[in-house]
């Protein structure tokens, strides 16, 4: 056991100490300071989710107030995912360009100021266009969420304290649901209509969350394959501090064995060797994991008015079948570390299948909440897992950008998503729009397991 608190020279057996900043972190034992960061950075998860599922809420409502045809409500819920999609694919690259801390305060920034924009918009027109830009700010926070954590959590509880972020951040979606109830039911508060305190809390909380994150360091990990191993140094040396003494004992020595080299990598590095089979891979789940997940969060209060149900009672419906992702997210964080990723992700995609069908044809109110609920349970074990394990497919120079391109797809997918499935529903009903979403999700199923790799429990640098 070698306390490694003090400070340490730029080389330690002939290898940089910026190349040793992996292992150091990783060997550390979890501690408050772990357990702050993943309060800070998954309350930044709360406001894209709240974010994401927001746009079912304003169609349900908007669709009465402002006379709303189908293809007016999709672009409501679509105009966001169309700027998420353009933000996840820049804002990404610019994070392994310039840094995690910076991307996350420019993209915090850009989605308070446009969301509080968007609740003064006096026609759809204007609406739509803010929601865009809002969306643009928002695109890579999950990106950012997972690859920042990922980079700076040891390894033995990555799964499980990223999965408590996003419990934290999941907790954003029955609000957005029971806001829209309360207000859409209060009509106006204030002599200002419901619907637009809903973006100017998520603009103002967003705005306060801001102020926190200034405090983060930079990702040791980033700094390192940069060349800055200095700066690397100062922030795993004041880390390795803290934890000694918030411990109370000696650190952990840093094996040998874990001082894997990282390296800056060009993006087309995603299409050679091992990465392409896994980039191909992802890419093909992100576009199927969205019709089955983000399509019921979407579209279900659009659902159950189709169902026949009032635009209140659709809401709440909908916000008690929504209280099952913090629930699922909880559900999770015993499991992520215990269960091979890959695995769970697969089991928990076929019960999203099977509660989706259940819900799709489900008429009466109880069995509307209980199989909405079940899916959301199901969702997010399937959530929590995925997140985890986009972040063990790629290397530290090509993480932020790899995620967040094969996630812009899936933003890309929500896009379209409204349209054919408000189409549908029109068409077809609600029972046919799951049963397609079904299918998709065993397609997903056949992906992962034969083209995922295994990662649970291995170091960034090994994967």
């Amino acid at each position: 056991m070698t306390d490694t608190a003090s400070p340490t020279p730029e080389r330690r057996g002939g290898t940089p100490i910026g190349h040793r900043a992996a292992a150091r972190l990783d060997r550390l034992p979890p501690s408050r300071w772990h357990r702050r960061l993943t309060l800070v950075v998954g309350i930044g998860a709360f406001f894209d989710l709240y974010e994401i599922f927001l746009g079912g809420v304003l169609a349900a409502v908007l669709a009465g107030q402002w006379h709303l045809g189908h293809t007016a409500k999709s672009w409501v819920i679509a105009a966001g995912f169309l700027g998420m999609f353009v933000g996840a694919n820049v804002l990404s690259v610019l994070a392994d360009r310039f840094g995690r801390r910076r991307m996350f305060l420019v993209n915090l920034a850009g989605y308070s100021l446009f969301s509080l924009l968007s609740a003064c918009a006096p026609d759809l027109s204007w609406l739509l266009a803010l929601r865009f830009l809002a969306g643009l700010g928002l695109g890579a926070e999950l990106v950012l969420v997972d690859t920042y954590l990922a980079e700076f959590l040891p390894r033995a509880v990555r799964g499980r304290y990223i999965a408590w972020a996003y419990t934290v951040g999941f907790v954003g979606v029955p609000v957005a649901a029971l806001l829209g109830a309360h207000l859409v039911a209060a009509h106006r508060l204030l002599g200002i209509e419901g619907w637009r305190w809903l973006l100017v809390a998520g603009a103002l909380g967003a705005g306060f969350l801001q102020l926190m994150r200034r405090q983060l360091p930079e990702s040791p990990r980033w700094l390192a394959v940069q060349g800055r191993g200095a700066e690397a140094e100062r922030i795993v040396a004041g880390l390795e501090e803290r934890v000694a003494r918030e411990s109370g004992g000696s650190l952990p020595s840093v094996p040998e064995t874990e001082t894997v080299p990282e390296r800056k990598v060009p993006l087309a590095e995603m299409f050679r060797g091992c990465y392409r089979r896994r980039t191909v891979m992802w890419w093909l789940f992100q576009v199927l994991q969205t019709v089955g997940y983000y399509g019921f969060g979407t579209l279900a209060p659009v659902v159950l008015t189709a169902k026949g149900h009032t635009v209140t009672e659709s809401l709440l419906y909908a916000a008690l079948s929504f209280c099952g992702y913090p629930v699922g997210s909880a559900l999770s964080i015993p499991l992520i570390d215990r269960i091979e990723r890959r695995t769970l992700i697969i089991a928990s995609a076929l019960g999203i299948a099977g509660c989706g069908l259940a819900f799709g044809f489900a008429a009466a109110p109880w069995a509307v909440v209980t199989f909405g609920f079940l899916l959301t349970v199901c969702s997010n074990v399937f959530s929590n897992a995925f997140h985890v394990y986009q972040t063990e497919l790629f290397p530290t120079g090509l993480r932020s950008s790899a995620i967040g391109i094969a996630y812009s797809l899936s933003r890309l997918t929500s896009v379209v998503l409204p349209f054919v499935a408000l189409s549908v529903l029109s068409d077809l009903g609600a029972a046919a729009v799951f049963t397609g979403s079904a299918g998709l999700m065993l397609l997903l199923c056949l992906d992962v397991a034969l083209l995922g790799p295994r990662t649970t429990g291995r170091s960034l640098e090994r994967i």
